[in-house]
């Protein structure tokens, strides 16, 4: 019966996370029939004939600007999800995150420094490069500032060292957004997120990043459970928890800082989702990872037809449709903790 109920669950969610995707290619200021999508894809990617009730303006709009954006922001919102859950189970903290880590800040700055100083190497790419750059050394910086006050990791130490880094690092970006007039204006509207004007060269970038961390996770998804329950009973079954810690850290630092690279400063999914999905499935990793992959994805999917319907035709960064959502989640999970 327990089995049963689990495999219901996780229809549901499956069935969600469709659902999510095809309201993100439907909705916007030109709807689409659902039914209308299969038949848009096979002729934009495999020149199949069209239907005489589809018409082309329909196959440009799904094909050439819907589907990469909702593909990217739900591989975004997983990798930002997959990302907070390993941190928080590391360090055993429901309102731990990348974000509350630094990476986020150090992605800003890596991001930043590209955009004012108008380097691009990598073309196109050249922000997101600099931003997961910038994202993975401030993991790096943090760790060994935090193992310098405590050798062990513990979960105190590593949030607030990350929290002190994050600050300096955000003062650091005002700074230079402060300097760099012609360039503020962009400056802003990145660290807000956006997926507008990305196409799927980002989404496959983005795709083969998740795809590695997440298959790592899986295969430390045990640790994971381990250190969820303390480092005295994870050191006691022969765990390593500080080189755990710092690996699994580091990890989740590449994903989300690839993530915030690709689409910019989108605070709280990787808060909400893996308290959500935790709540639903329990706390085994070989079944949360997963799950919470689906969940925050299908979330930031919804929240990206928000943010470009709500005030239509102008936009909205999707940063604040979930700051709204996440400030008030955030105080109810802190809140239900204190009492």
């Amino acid at each position: 019966m327990k089995q049963l109920n689990t495999t219901a669950k996780i229809t549901a969610v499956i069935l969600c996370a469709a659902a999510s995707i095809i309201i993100g290619i439907c909705v916007g200021s030109v709807s689409v029939s659902p039914l209308h999508i299969f038949a848009a894809v096979k002729n934009a990617f495999f020149g199949a004939p069209l239907p005489e009730d589809v018409p082309q303006s329909e196959v440009s709009i799904i094909a050439g600007i819907r589907l990469p954006r909702v593909v990217l922001s739900f591989i975004v919102g997983a990798a930002f999800s997959v990302s907070g859950a390993a941190v928080q189970s590391v360090l055993r903290n429901p309102l731990a995150s990348p974000f509350t880590l630094g990476t986020s800040s150090g992605a800003s700055l890596g991001a930043s420094l590209v955009i004012v100083t108008g380097f691009s190497l990598f073309g196109s790419f050249s922000t997101a490069a600099g931003g997961a750059v910038f994202a993975v050394l401030t993991m790096f910086m943090m760790i060994s500032f935090a193992r310098r006050l405590d050798r062990s990791l513990q979960s105190s130490t590593v949030v607030l060292t990350g929290m002190v880094l994050s600050l300096f690092i955000s003062a650091v970006v005002n700074l230079l957004a402060n300097f760099s007039d012609e360039k503020y204006r962009q400056l802003m509207k990145w660290q807000n997120g956006s997926f507008a004007g990305r196409g799927f060269g980002y989404s496959a970038v983005l795709l083969a990043v998740f795809a590695v961390c997440f298959i790592v996770f899986m295969i430390r998804s045990k640790e994971l459970d381990l250190l969820t329950f303390g480092d005295e009973q994870a050191q006691s079954i022969g765990v390593n928890t500080a080189r755990s810690k710092t690996v699994l850290l580091v990890l989740a630092s590449v994903l989300s800082g690839t993530a915030v690279a690709f689409a910019g400063v989108i605070g709280f999914v990787d808060l909400i989702a893996p308290h959500v999905t935790r709540k639903i499935f329990g706390p085994r990793h070989k079944l949360l990872l997963p799950m919470t992959a689906l969940v925050g994805g299908a979330f930031m999917t919804i929240c990206d037809v928000a943010a470009r319907t709500l005030t239509s035709p102008n936009e909205l960064p999707v940063g604040v449709i979930t700051s709204i959502i996440g400030a008030p989640f955030f105080a109810a999970v802190f809140f239900k903790r204190k009492r």
